[in-house]
């Protein structure tokens, strides 16, 4: 992190330490790769993020629109297990674990961001943005 006159600031180099000291670029190379790690990290979580709010979705409407306990889903998601009973809660289990995910994701992000180096702040943002 920069750190000048007790303030932080977003600064443009290409030395940059990210969530762990072992994490430190020192090159073009190096930082190239790092920007691209966190473009992909936040695809991921804004993947992760949607995948997350189908199933809500989709376990909500299984359960108040359960006519013969099958609804269509994706591929990813199979929804006859919100038919009723054990098996809803079990839908409810499997959203909180995706709820879990998603949310470490989203923390390891943040101190990313808090390095305050620009180029890896708009590689965040375009990732959650594509």
């Amino acid at each position: 992190m920069k750190k000048g006159k007790g303030k932080n600031t977003f600064y443009w180099g290409r030395n940059v330490t990210l969530l762990f000291d072992s994490w430190k670029t020192d090159s073009w190379f190096s930082y190239s790769l790092t920007l691209i790690a966190c473009l992909l990290f936040s695809v991921f979580y804004q993947y992760m993020e949607d995948r997350r709010l189908r199933f809500k979705l989709l376990s909500s409407s299984a359960v108040s629109n359960n006519v013969d306990g099958a609804v269509d889903a994706t591929p990813l998601l199979n929804t006859k297990i919100f038919a009723t009973g054990s098996r809803w809660r079990l839908g409810r289990v499997a959203g909180s674990i995706l709820f879990g995910i998603n949310s470490a994701l989203g923390y390891f992000l943040m101190p990313t961001i808090m390095s305050f180096n620009g180029c890896v702040f708009v590689a965040i943002v375009v990732g959650l943005a594509v």
